[in-house]
């Protein structure tokens, strides 16, 4: 078992620790569950973590946005151990409402706190989605998906709010995208149900410029046990704990 630890990030709503933590635990890792008022009240600190997980929910109840709340919490209240824990190098992922969050603060694509460069819009469908899909690797650079390139993972997802919208942003490069919504024959598709938002470009799945902070839509922790019905997602989790050794 490794002996780094992951923080995963709880705020009121959020739902996705426990199965969070279960999944990095299956792929050989620790993890503490860290509340939000205790870093903002300084009783803890991402300084003491190797990893990061903000992990699904409905954090704050998506008033005022899906993950805005928890966004402006972090940028407005810890924004320079936020900095330092993203200069640090250390992996961060976001997974649906945790994407969210970092498209929100401005974290993804281009870790910019408090400077949003997308936003994650309604789904096409009006509604909360809630079904599998299938996910096309397409970049295996990051560290989340070394090993992976070419592969079509299964897992669930569950939004209300998942298209991307990127913004053009001078000088910068187009978003890196990991993850593409596919079809049954494994390519990147526009099609509903398989595209459950919509996205443009099947897009399911970005990371920063170097492959260490992910955000992606579908949930990996809900794929990752025996029970589950695919265990996919725990892939995602043995290259993070590959990482951390």
């Amino acid at each position: 078992m490794s002996r780094a630890v992951t923080a995963i990030l709880y705020a009121p709503g959020t739902n996705c620790h426990e199965e969070t933590a279960a999944a990095i635990e299956r792929a050989g890792g620790r993890s503490e569950m860290v509340v939000l008022r205790d870093l903002c009240g300084g009783r803890a600190s991402l300084r003491r973590y190797q990893a990061a997980v903000i992990p699904g929910g409905f954090s704050y109840g998506d008033h005022l946005g899906a993950g805005r709340i928890l966004a402006t919490m972090l940028v407005a209240r810890l924004r320079d151990e936020l900095i330092a824990f993203l200069d640090s190098g250390k992996p961060l992922l976001g997974v649906c409402n945790g994407f969210q969050v970092l498209v929100e603060a401005g974290i993804l694509p281009y870790r910019t706190p408090g400077s949003r460069s997308m936003a994650l819009l309604e789904n096409q469908s009006s509604h909360f989605e809630d079904r599998k899909v299938r996910l096309l690797v397409t970049d295996g650079d990051s560290l989340w998906t070394r090993g992976l390139a070419g592969q079509v993972l299964e897992m669930p997802s569950a939004h209300g709010e998942g298209r991307p919208l990127f913004y053009a942003v001078d000088g910068r490069p187009p978003p890196r995208v990991t993850f593409r919504y596919a079809d049954a024959a494994g390519n990147p598709t526009p099609e509903y149900p398989e595209n459950p938002n919509g996205a443009p470009g099947a897009v399911a799945g970005i990371t920063d410029e170097t492959g260490t902070i992910l955000g992606l839509m579908p949930h990996p922790e809900r794929a990752a046990l025996p029970v589950h019905y695919s265990q996919d997602g725990i892939k995602l989790f043995r290259n993070l704990m590959a990482a951390l050794r």
